[in-house]
């Protein structure tokens, strides 16, 4: 039985090496996403920088490392026993929680899941141990909690968010009014007071209030302590000399050297503070097993007050635990799925929106709009109007939201403004020895940046409170999940030790390479080449071109989908028509992301070539109307069988596969058509509708004679009835689409036939 404890020890080293991968690909995006977003560096540089952060940061850490010992429990309470039992738990839970948040690519708190997991399993392994008590009751549960300090850490974590959101707004205001937009005459005459005010904040709080959690304090105290304002004042002045000097020198802005150092400082910032939510737990084991081993005392007699002092922390255990996480920081894919959350709901410009707006995110929205209203009625006008000035942003090319993903998310002033106040509030908790979320405060830091930089304008405001809405539910659900899962599994490891504690590691193994599977192949799955993509062209002649790409892929993929919706309620196969809705859902998204960006689409046209608006406009309403059509044939065939009603009959599928013959025949000649370009062929397509019609049609005619004689089922014939008519809906929809380009043909050959609101240049059916 002994010989259990080192093996979780093992194990517990194992994980704690798996925690860090999992806990650096969500915590990422906290040092990574200013610099990233602004493009100010490379990645290659950003990526240097944050590394070297870490590996220093790493001996910060050893302040924090109280917490997982005796930050949340009273350990004197629990037997070796016991808290090995909750440090087996916590780890196990932990990683699994991270990973599933890092697979839905939305950024948790490592702290908040390290902090409630513990608390959760503490809690459970009190009351199992109340409830073997003859003795104690539940109002005993008190005597094993550090019910202060755990209320104490939580009301920090739930302040930073009020704290940071506020701070980073009000400082970024302050900036942008002074700096405005066209910062760059501006930062080149004040830049370099900007700088020493940036650098001197950032440094001070890193370098000389983070040095008070580390053991090398005691050797420059008498320096620091007492001559705190002379170094602060002496670093403002050299700071802004030297950046003075290298703004004159180089040529260059000193927002660079900001965004470098703040890049440095929050990394370390956060490798400081959050090094003891990966390492802490397993160090606290280690040190209880070096107790209990040379004790001589059973496992289940040896209480562990031994927890309650203070231990040194091992430098090299902290170097090479920030060595791994340098290399998980180069190497892992889902750092950058998570990043990519936090700067789409901060950038600047439109873009393809995440989340979906809610009734929370409008009411807060509407909400806003109301008291922006009444101050604005409230404040003079000509210093509403100086205020604006500040805020006019420069006029820019008109790009497409797609365009907009590869551009700058935001300017160098939010950037250093994200990063410097970030990194300041960080710190000033580390000294404070509270295990502050990081991911809290520098994705409210980033928010609060955003929404007083006027990011979140009328177009997208909604879209954007939803989406931190959601991102906040999801803290929320972290803290829920770490209580809930950690007091199940140490319920369960309780139960049986020796056999639960190997099942569990071994699901957890089995979860981890599952789901990094399952990330690698969504990852790996580029825009497939029937993916539709918007049109750039600034000519009727692409225009053309990249309309019967989409036009050909979405016949392509219509067939499949109308097939697969005919067969699927052939054979009653659920499975298969749930799978048919999410390919016509995915497909009427992408026609609906092509009619979001007709105004870049209308802004990018050439003087000359207005005309071929109508003809773009008119060509992605037919696609719209096909895939309403086809929406509707594969919603209610699910339908139908998801509500077990009765199968169609024989001749009823017979008549449906009969239809799908030709309309799969009429489509892949529609597609080839448009594949090769070969726009004469059309017309003779276009010849065959009566056929198909009239195939559809005399089904119809069947089955009202099959309802009057012998038809049983209204179901039934409700369902045959819709498929008909909405099959009709997609044919005329179909037929007007290749009429539009039917029509552009003839006008090619016969330009005096062109119609008014179709312009096409014969040079596009010369080249073919």
């Amino acid at each position: 039985m002994d010989n259990i404890y080192l093996y979780m020890l093992i194990a517990l080293t194992i994980l704690a090496v798996a925690d860090i991968v999992v806990g650096v690909s969500n915590d990422a995006i906290n040092f990574l996403n200013s610099a990233i977003g602004s493009k100010a560096l490379s990645l290659r540089t950003i990526m240097i920088v944050a590394s070297l952060g870490i590996f220093i940061g790493a001996v910060y850490s050893s302040g924090l490392m109280e917490v997982a010992r005796k930050g949340i429990f009273v350990p004197a309470q629990f037997s070796f026993h016991e808290i090995m039992l909750i440090f087996m738990t916590v780890m196990i839970t932990d990683i699994l929680l991270l990973d599933f948040f890092n697979t839905l690519g939305l950024p948790t708190s490592t702290t908040v899941s390290i902090v409630f997991n513990l608390l959760g399993a503490a809690v459970i392994m009190a009351i199992i141990k109340v409830g073997a008590s003859d003795t104690q009751t539940f109002a005993d549960l008190g005597t094993y909690i550090n019910t202060k300090k755990a209320i104490e850490i939580i009301s920090g974590i739930l302040l930073s968010v009020v704290i940071a959101f506020s701070i980073g707004a009000i400082v970024q205001w302050f900036s942008r009014l002074i700096f405005t937009f066209h910062y760059n005459e501006k930062i080149k005459n004040f830049g370099g007071v900007f700088g020493g005010l940036a650098l001197t904040a950032i440094l001070y709080f890193i370098f000389m209030k983070g040095l008070k959690g580390t053991p090398y304090y005691s050797d420059m105290k008498g320096i620091i302590e007492g001559n705190e304002l002379y170094i602060i004042l002496g670093g403002f002045a050299i700071f802004t000399l030297l950046s003075f000097v290298f703004q004159k020198i180089t040529q260059k802005s000193i927002l660079l050297i900001v965004i470098a150092v703040g890049t440095f400082g929050l990394a370390l910032a956060f490798s400081g503070n959050d090094l003891v939510n990966f390492i802490g737990v397993p160090m606290a084991a280690y040190h209880s097993y070096e107790a209990w081993s040379v004790s001589g005392i059973a496992a289940t007699e040896f209480t562990m007050g031994v927890l309650d002092k203070k231990m040194p922390a091992e430098p090299f255990l902290l170097f090479i635990a920030g060595g791994i996480m340098v290399i998980t920081l180069w190497f892992s894919k889902k750092a950058k799925t998570v990043a990519e959350t936090e700067i789409s709901l901060s950038r600047q410009s439109e873009t393809h929106e995440k989340f979906k707006p809610n009734l929370l995110s409008r009411s807060i929205v509407k909400g806003t709009t109301a008291l922006s209203n009444a101050l604005t009625a409230i404040i003079p006008k000509s210093t509403q109007e100086k205020v604006n000035a500040s805020f006019q942003k420069p006029d820019s090319t008109i790009i497409t939201k797609d365009q907009s993903i590869d551009a700058p998310a935001f300017d160098m002033i939010r950037a250093s403004v994200n990063l410097m106040v970030a990194g300041v509030l960080i710190s000033i908790a580390t000294t404070m020895k509270l295990p502050l979320s990081t991911t809290y405060v520098t994705f409210m830091v980033a928010m609060g940046t955003s929404l007083a930089d006027r990011a979140w304008g009328a177009e997208s405001a909604v879209y954007r409170v939803a989406g931190v809405l959601n991102v906040i539910g999801g803290w929320f659900l972290t803290a829920l999940g770490a209580f809930t899962g950690a007091g199940i599994v140490v319920f369960l490891i309780n139960w049986h030790p020796a056999v639960m504690t190997p099942i569990l590691l071994l699901l957890t193994v089995i979860l981890l390479v599952r789901n990094y599977l399952s990330h690698k192949r969504k990852s790996s799955l580029s825009k497939g080449e029937d993916s539709l993509k918007s049109a750039e062209s600034s000519s009727v002649q692409g225009v053309i071109h990249e309309s019967a790409t989409n036009i050909a892929n979405v016949v392509k993929r219509g067939n499949k989908i109308y097939s697969n919706a005919i067969n699927g309620l052939a054979k009653q196969d659920l499975s298969s028509l749930k799978k048919n809705q999410k390919q016509i859902t995915k497909l009427s998204l992408e026609v609906d992301e092509l009619r979001d960006n007709i105004f870049y689409f209308i802004k990018n046209l050439d003087e000359s070539s207005i005309g071929a608006s109508n003809f773009y406009i008119n060509i992605l309403g037919y696609l719209q109307d096909m895939t309403q059509s086809l929406e509707y044939i594969s919603k209610t065939s699910h339908k139908h069988v998801n509500n077990n009603h009765k199968k169609l009959k024989f001749n009823q599928i017979k008549e449906l596969k009969e239809v799908d013959e030709a309309i799969e025949q009429l489509f892949f000649d529609i597609k080839n058509a448009f594949d090769s370009r070969s726009f004469e062929q059309i017309g003779n397509i276009i010849s065959r509708e009566e056929n198909v019609a009239s195939i559809v049609s005399d089904k119809i005619q069947k089955q009202v004679e099959r309802t009057r004689k012998e038809e049983s089922s209204p179901k039934n014939t409700t369902l045959y009835f819709g498929l008909l008519l909405e099959t009709k809906d997609l044919l005329k929809a179909t037929m007007n689409l290749l009429e539009e380009y039917h029509n552009a043909h003839d006008a090619s050959v016969e330009p005096a036939k062109i119609p008014d609101n179709t312009i096409i240049s014969t040079e596009l059916l010369e080249e073919e």
